[in-house]
């Protein structure tokens, strides 16, 4: 047996930033989340360079004079990848390499490589196949400007495809078939869903790295993976909560679902290639709506799960505010806060398993609200 480690690599993190709208402390916050992101996917961060300006330079999203900078530190320091917040362009991408000799990807193409290895169920890997070849395929003149036009041979009538031409049509073909098994999969989802129609469903979302998965493990008593890393959890793991109703002793049952966590500046195209993971979320009675808020900046991330709930259709469901990590907060004035600016607010540690009883009675009175008004929808159409 040989063993093989992953090659961890010196990395250089970018970002370019507008100061027309983006305030100064934002930029280390997006650079400060994108260093996450890269020790996650297994790189050594070792400097941060950032450039804030009123216009992007459509040459290569930073200015000429920062890029040679960047590219003088790249060789003095052995670096070997550089990752920019910034989606950047094919034509970005080729003039940046040209200058920094160095291998380059922006954020993008990092959270498909943490997908890549986090993907589990054949669902996730499909999904994620799918959302690597829709970024490829506008980029796909980059990787190969090496080669020349194939020409046909004797007897033919002139020159066939190029090289570019012949991959990006089996790229589309890959990614046609790729979107029709997620149909299927879809279409068994859909099987699945109606027959739990008679349960009230639960889907906790939130911020990646927010402990979603903790909450599950904690008040299913189930074994969830849960790691202290952005995008731990791909997949949807669905479980069963049992709640005691106060009149007697009988049970009402409950699926409760953990899903992909949320991140700002989330591409698009990773959103629409995990529609089908994210259906769970569509399809739920209530949403625990997990927050850190021993973030600094656990509001705008947030707005950032709720602008990604419109997106997918899910901006209008009965919400439990859930904010964990109360015990790494220093201002205890901020749990105050919350309770007054959030409806349906409970304060929480996971870890520390602090205030669990209070989110289960949270829990259990929305679960009996929606119970209730479905008596009476049922009753009035029958």
């Amino acid at each position: 047996m040989i063993e093989t480690k992953r090659h961890i690599e010196k990395t250089v993190l970018v970002c370019y930033s507008n100061r027309k709208l983006q305030k100064h402390f934002h930029t280390y916050e997006s650079l400060y989340e994108l260093k996450l992101l890269a020790e996650a996917a297994g790189a050594n961060v070792v400097k941060f360079f950032f450039q804030e300006n009123d216009t992007f330079d459509p040459r290569y999203m930073i200015g000429k004079g920062k890029v040679i900078e960047i590219a003088n530190y790249v060789q003095e320091n052995n670096i070997e990848l550089i990752i920019f917040e910034n989606e950047l362009s094919y034509t970005q991408l080729r003039n940046l390499e040209q200058v920094i000799k160095c291998k380059i990807i922006d954020k993008s193409n990092l959270i498909l490589d943490i997908f890549a290895t986090n993907a589990k169920t054949a669902q996730a890997k499909l999904q994620v196949e799918l959302a690597q070849l829709e970024y490829l395929l506008p980029r796909l003149t980059k990787q190969w400007t090496h080669l020349s036009k194939q020409y046909g041979g004797i007897g033919t009538k002139g020159p066939g495809e190029t090289q570019i031409e012949t991959d990006r049509r089996l790229i589309k073909r890959r990614i046609s078939v790729l979107k029709e098994k997620l149909k299927k999969i879809s279409t068994q989802q859909i099987i699945q869903s109606d027959k739990r129609k008679n349960f009230i469903r639960i889907s906790i979302v939130g911020y990646t790295n927010s402990g979603k998965s903790t909450i599950l493990n904690l008040i299913t008593k189930s074994n969830v993976l849960v790691e202290n890393k952005l995008f731990a959890t791909l997949d949807t793991s669905t479980k069963a909560l049992y709640i005691k109703e106060s009149e007697n002793n009988n049970y009402t049952k409950v699926l409760i679902s953990d899903t992909v966590g949320f991140i700002k500046n989330l591409p698009h195209h990773l959103v629409e290639s995990f529609k089908s993971t994210l259906s769970e979320v569509v399809e739920s009675d209530i949403l625990l709506n997990v927050t850190d808020i021993s973030n600094p900046n656990f509001e705008e991330q947030m707005a950032v799960v709720k602008d990604t709930l419109n997106e997918i259709n899910a901006g209008n469901k009965l919400i439990i505010n859930v904010f964990n990590k109360i015990d790494l907060l220093n201002n205890r004035n901020i749990i105050e806060s919350v309770k007054k600016n959030y409806s349906n607010a409970v304060t929480i540690s996971a870890l520390k398993k602090t205030n669990i009883d209070t989110l289960l009675h949270e829990i259990k009175k929305q679960v009996f609200y929606i119970k209730e008004n479905r008596k009476k929808y049922y009753s009035h159409n029958t």
